[in-house]
């Protein structure tokens, strides 16, 4: 017991050093930064060249080595923090929250695969810059390594501490903190101030890296998005904003996973983790050291909710010219290889999953950022209905849609009490742990197995055997989905949800329950994306827990960003850019994930209304009130 609680205070130690500086910059600018967990493989991938191929190659001892690597860490995360701050943050300054949260998470994708670019994917050991298991007190082992860790986060603290608490600049930071814009009228530098947090929360990040790597003895550059969502539950247990909080979220969390992992076995990570986040959100969102009065970890403003579509609309096209679409794209299949068609059945596919987003992302305003959730569900529901239980692949198919949105209303609902970033954040906790229970739960879903021989779609006796008939199967669906979406935000429901997405202070003060509606538009957009995941069983035949990763999440909202937040048609358009394009001209997966990133900042900058949608000055998301009458 004490073994496992010691490993889990190193484990701890490290998140706290993570989670510092994503509550530092969150604090400083209320912008939830998700490429913190980047900057951490980036520091982590930097420590382990240094170390092979100048620390051992070249014989430095381990003082040389780790000083070597501390200041190669802090200058190349240093440099991108400030970068990312100057060239992507600080040009939204003005708009929603929500901008740059989702153009931090289009830095990370170009991070990460940037990292996997210039390493590869494989895993490879850590560097031995300082023993591991070289000390031994009373039966407990550890290493000069896991001491080190614990000093140098006790040293990192006290001097943020002191800095914040009496250095010059410090205190401009707190002060930003809590009132940008009294910090600006009192001669604060604000814009300068900013950039300062991002260099430090980035240097933060980088210098956890290197501890990571010591910590886990094998590394993987792939491993930044689980890294930091691991710092931002942190962040959150502590209280998001607060410093002192990201510091005791990150030993408890580390604590939390070290004694789950040794009761229930190294499978429950995730459920672990997240599942504490979900309970903290439930009894106590704001985080375990929330002060109102000296405003450590407040939220200013909404970072996860509201969108910044407010003077945009998508672009509606006549009645002829839907049909003309509609007719077009049925005989598409028709006229496909092999290889557009399979190209087109991920489209598709990507593309119902990401509609239903467009309700509760778009209009609603609420973001949305663990679809993969609902979509695994979809997927295992109808697998495991089709071929245990004999159900019709119709049956199996239905049943996945309506399964994977009562779970995810059921699991999320708790929470819709709260304001909306909270619930963003939920939505991320609700896909982890469904992912996580369908790995555990072996007997039924033969856990990271997975399931076998799933079989082609049967539809009036056809069996559809083949990419072409697969193809017309999913373009069917999406039609139809495309029909009901459309008709939602035509009716008075769909007003409704763009005007709680509009103004929610105004909705409620007009007796709208505004979280009611928004749990209602995340029920409908679950249960797209579980039809979509049961498509998706059927086509691959075999799936596993691998498939449904916080990537997808994050790609089904970047392909509506991309086409439009409020648009369905520019679901489908978003999807054949970001899906379609990459698998005709056979991209590299790698290159695919810069290319996902670089055009969500690219689009959040330059046209966050997206490719189907355009302004409309003085008029809401729909140009029409909450009545249904067209808007003056």
């Amino acid at each position: 017991m004490i073994d496992t609680l010691f490993s889990g205070l190193i484990h701890g130690s490290v998140y706290a050093i993570a989670a510092v500086g994503m509550s530092l910059i969150f604090g400083v600018t209320n912008v939830a930064n998700f490429a913190q967990g980047s900057l951490v493989a980036v520091g982590m991938m930097t420590a382990w060249w240094i170390g092979t191929s100048f620390g051992a190659a070249l014989g430095w001892s381990a003082a040389v080595t780790l000083t070597v690597t501390l200041l190669v860490v802090i200058l190349v995360t240093g440099i991108l923090g400030f970068i990312m701050n100057a060239v992507v943050i600080t040009p939204l300054e003005g708009r929603k929250p929500i901008a740059a949260l989702l153009a931090t998470i289009g830095v990370g994708q170009v991070l990460d695969n940037s990292l996997q670019l210039i390493f590869g994917t494989q895993t490879r050991q850590f560097p031995q810059i300082l023993p591991t298991h070289n000390l031994q007190i009373a039966g407990l082992r550890f290493g000069t390594s896991d001491i080190v860790a614990l000093i140098v986060t006790i040293l990192l603290m006290a001097a943020l501490w002191a800095f914040l608490t009496y250095g010059k600049t410090g205190q401009a930071i707190r002060a930003t903190s809590q009132d940008p814009e009294a910090a600006r009228q009192m001669g604060i530098p604000v814009k300068t101030i900013r950039h300062i947090s991002f260099v430090i929360g980035a240097v933060l990040a980088g210098i956890a890296g290197i501890f990571v790597g010591l910590a886990n003895g094998n590394i993987n550059p792939t491993n930044g998005a689980s890294i930091g969502m691991t710092a931002f539950v942190a962040a959150t247990i502590g209280g998001l904003g607060s410093i002192p909080g990201a510091v005791l979220g990150g030993l408890a969390l580390g604590i939390i996973e070290a004694l789950g992992v040794s009761w229930l076995g190294d499978g429950a990570h995730d459920l672990i983790t997240f599942g504490a986040l979900l309970l903290i959100l439930i009894f106590r969102p704001q985080g375990l050291l929330f002060s109102t009065k000296s405003g450590t970890g407040a939220v200013r403003s909404e970072p996860m909710t509201g969108t910044f579509l407010e003077n945009a609309r998508a672009i509606r096209l006549p009645r002829w010219a839907n049909l003309v679409l509609a007719v077009l794209a049925l005989l598409l299949p028709f006229v496909s290889n092999n290889a557009l068609a399979g190209a087109g059945t991920q489209v598709v596919i990507y593309a119902l999953a990401a509609v239903g987003l467009t309700l509760i992302s778009g209009s609603a305003g609420q973001t949305v950022l663990g679809m993969a959730g609902p979509f695994a569900t979809g997927a295992y529901t109808s697998a495991i209905l089709v071929t245990q239980y004999g159900w019709s692949f119709f049956a199996g198919f239905l049943a996945g849609g309506v399964v994977a949105a009562v779970t995810a209303s059921i699991l999320t609902f708790p929470v819709w009490k709260l304001s909306g970033h909270y619930v963003a954040i939920a939505t991320i906790g609700v896909g982890a742990v469904t992912v996580a229970i369908i790995r555990l739960w072996e007997p039924v879903t033969h856990g990271s197995l997975g399931i076998q021989g799933i079989p082609f779609p049967r539809i009036f006796g056809q069996v559809l055997d083949t990419q072409q008939k697969m193809f017309l199967l999913d373009i069917v669906v999406l039609l139809v989905a495309l029909w009901v979406v459309s008709r939602i935000q035509r009716a008075h429901l769909g007003h409704v949800f763009a005007a709680v997405g509009a103004d929610q202070e105004a909705a409620e003060a007009l007796g709208i329950r505004t979280n009611a509606y928004k749990a209602l538009a995340y029920a409908i957009a679950g249960l797209f994306a579980g039809l979509a995941g049961a498509l998706l069983a059927h086509q691959y035949t075999y799936i596993d827990p691998t498939i449904f990763t916080s990537t997808m999440s994050t790609l089904f909202l970047t392909i509506i960003v991309l086409g439009g937040m409020n648009s369905p048609l520019g679901a489908v358009l978003g999807s054949a850019l970001l899906i379609g394009l990459p698998e005709v001209l056979r991209f590299a997966s790698t290159w695919r994930g810069i290319l996902y990133g670089i055009l969500l900042v690219v689009i959040i900058l330059l046209r966050p209304q997206g490719l189907w949608s355009r302004t409309v000055n003085g008029k809401n998301v729909t140009g029409k009130n909450v009545t249904g009458k067209k808007a003056a």
